[in-house]
């Protein structure tokens, strides 16, 4: 077990009891797993205590690793981060990819959840937005970038890739990923979980060396267009409906904190 400044014993009773919505949020999710190589990500939301919230206490997030802080997660290991409910909201309305996830994922990848957890997921639409669609195109390049820094493997995390397969395929399997899910997000309003074939199955034969870096790029290259396009003509709205979500998280806190017969019960 890693313990880090996220991660004390008083902050672990505030997730043990305070969270609202936990599950898989890794490649298991997204049916791009390699069975028997990859490790478990997770995610939390928790509704913190008041004096959290509106005292001089702060809880921001909580991380639990398997492995010591430093050392890569391997085969079957554990990675889970739990985010007060502020700081996830901030990070959804601003559209990052990995923290809408929970939005999407299927009943089956839920680990635990509440009345209030269920409820962000039936109004996932007030977070959503253009600007989504501006984070995926983000990390899309972000990923392209790192699998080109480093052809010859040196200063990355994964040289045993680049070396059975000439590039790194971890990162070119995300890049991909994230080109697929922007594209439906911004013509539907939702992320498919686990992808959808043929594309789940393609992106795990390019993890196992079954497609080449060049047939990579190419179609990054049409998804990245196709991302730019639709910036400008999908459905959903230029930003959240932040009037909507703040009533909501309002509405929300002021719930628990009611059920838990004042701050005192904390």
């Amino acid at each position: 077990m890693s313990w880090t400044k996220h991660s004390t014993p008083e902050f672990q009773a505030i997730v043990d009891d305070f969270t609202i919505l936990r599950c898989q949020v890794g490649s298991g999710v997204h049916g791009t797993n390699i069975v028997g190589t990859d490790d478990r990500d997770e995610m939390g939301i928790c509704l913190e205590p008041p004096e959290y919230v509106i005292g001089l206490d702060r809880f921001d997030q909580y991380v639990y690793r398997t492995q010591p802080e430093g050392v890569r997660s391997g085969p079957g290991d554990l990675d889970l981060t739990v985010y007060s409910l502020r700081k996830w909201m901030r990070l959804a309305v601003s559209g990052n990819p990995t923290v809408l996830l929970p939005l999407f994922v299927p009943p089956d990848e839920i680990v635990s959840v509440t009345g209030a957890g269920e409820s962000l997921r039936a109004n996932a639409d007030m977070i959503l937005s253009r600007r989504a669609g501006h984070r995926f195109l983000g990390y899309l390049r972000s990923q392209r970038n790192h699998m080109l820094a480093h052809p010859d493997g040196k200063r990355t995390n994964r040289p045993e890739l680049i070396a059975l397969y000439g590039f790194d395929v971890k990162y070119a399997g995300h890049m991909i990923r994230l080109g697929l899910q922007g594209v439906e997000l911004l013509e539907t309003g939702r992320v498919t979980l686990p992808m959808p074939e043929p594309w789940r199955s393609w992106i795990v034969d390019l993890r196992q060396g079954k497609h080449t870096k060049d047939e990579a790029l190419d179609l990054t290259a049409d998804l990245e267009s196709r991302l730019e396009r639709l910036l400008v003509t999908s459905g959903l709205p230029d930003r959240p409906d932040m009037r909507r979500v703040n009533r909501w998280m309002v509405d929300t806190y002021a719930t628990r904190w009611g059920e838990a017969q004042g701050f005192g019960s904390y």
